[in-house]
């Protein structure tokens, strides 16, 4: 059991080291970012510790640890063991993923600094990548140099950042593109209308994700969102995001296997 979470760990933080180096050693300081409490709507609260200083968009990072532990924690009968170990590693990295990311974010929030939202925003971008690595394998089964090959063109992406100020958002889009086209693909060739109603879900969370974040600050003009604010509600529309894909890629999976 232990090496079903310690080896998709190892997968997870070896890259994000990478970036983590890359990134404290100022090869990335030209890339933009917004920094600054001014582009979050929601109020500082000046009697809070400094880790809570925007208490909803601060502790809303506990979704994501919270969703990583719950994932690595299910057990799945037709993806444990040795019958299936391929499933079981796919599911863990996303969830690592997943756990990783509330900190970096968090932390983001905290410092308020350039380095940690260059990795705010570089860590997303594998997270979809990872998506299309697994409706690959549900589609052709596992292959190791299509997953290296993925991921690394994924993480290099985020270097478009260095010659547009827009680089992540063009990044970023053509993930989500790509990830709908697979999800698509895939749903067409094994899904029912079980899988249908995840994937609609998926992508209903990731459009709120986008759009709610987008529209922040105007949306704060009511009084309803100005403490739970756009850019808190879009973080649970990405958590949303997260589970809902999660539920898709094993409930197509396993599916599959059945009807095997």
């Amino acid at each position: 059991m232990a090496e079903h979470i310690i080896q998709p760990l190892l997968h997870v933080t070896i890259p994000y080291c990478i970036c983590i180096a890359v990134a404290r050693l100022g090869l990335l300081d030209g890339v933009f970012t917004e920094l600054g409490l001014e582009y979050y709507a929601e109020k500082t609260v000046s009697w809070l510790p400094q880790f809570l200083t925007m208490p909803f968009n601060s502790s809303i990072n506990l979704g994501y640890i919270i969703l990583g532990v719950y994932w690595l924690s299910r057990e799945n009968t037709t993806a444990a063991g040795k019958e299936k170990p391929e499933l079981l590693y796919l599911k863990n990295v996303f969830a690592w993923m997943a756990l990783a990311y509330g900190p970096v974010q968090w932390i983001r929030i905290v410092t308020q600094t350039h380095r940690y939202a260059v990795l705010d925003q570089w860590f997303t971008l594998p997270i979809f990548a990872w998506v299309v690595v697994w409706c690959q394998y549900i589609c052709k089964g596992w292959s190791t140099m299509y997953t290296v090959k993925t991921e690394a063109v994924s993480i290099l992406s985020y270097l478009f950042t260095l010659f547009h100020s827009q680089g992540f958002e063009v990044a970023l889009g053509f993930h989500i593109l790509l990830v709908i086209t697979k999800g698509i693909y895939v749903q067409h060739r094994y899904g029912d209308t079980s899988s249908m109603n995840y994937f609609i879900l998926a992508v209903l969370s990731c459009i709120g994700f986008v759009v709610l974040k987008l529209l922040d600050h105007w949306l704060a003009q009511s009084v309803i969102f100005q403490r739970m604010t756009g850019h808190f509600w879009s973080k649970v529309c990405d958590l949303l995001q997260f589970h809902y894909t999660f539920r898709f890629l094993m409930y197509l999976s396993n599916a599959k296997r059945v009807k095997k």
